[in-house]
């Protein structure tokens, strides 16, 4: 399986939003938070294809992430791979891949409470700062990343 990141260009807006839709719906909706509009639009609300990267697997888009850099911490954003694609790796490479990239500071993210994706993270070194009914709010500080495999 071929694993690559491309960047994002603003035409892929639309199956993004898509995408994220498919991908949060059932943890929305376990948390009596979907609402069908609401979750694409803050897609488009928020896409910024400077900061967005789509993930390819063997020739195919299949997924989107977002980084951006708030001060001295990188945010890790908009990370949906399609469910096909899910648990096969695919998302640990692509975590691989950004961790790898060169930041000094904290590296941040939330996910939504009972999501399945809390354990990619917390594989990968994130530990939980904060959290509340909704979010899970974590971190993996800049000294950290070597000895969870980003190097």
């Amino acid at each position: 399986m071929d694993v690559a990141l491309r960047d994002s260009i603003s035409e892929d807006i639309e199956w993004l939003v898509e995408l994220r839709a498919q991908v949060l719906r059932a943890d929305l909706e376990r948390l009596g938070r979907f609402d069908a509009v609401r979750v694409r639009q803050r897609m488009r609300d928020a896409f910024a294809p400077e900061h967005t990267r789509v993930v390819v697997v063997d020739g195919r888009d299949v997924g989107s992430i977002a980084t951006r850099i708030d001060d001295h911490t990188r945010w890790v954003e908009h990370f949906y791979l399609a469910p096909e694609v899910q648990g096969r790796g695919v998302g640990s490479t692509v975590l691989r891949s950004i961790l790898s990239e060169a930041h000094p500071g904290a590296t941040r993210l939330n996910v939504l409470q009972g999501s399945a994706a809390r354990r990619l993270y917390e594989r990968h070194g994130f530990v939980v700062d904060t959290e509340d009914d909704v979010d899970v709010f974590m971190t993996l500080r800049g000294p950290d990343r070597a000895r969870y495999g980003a190097s």
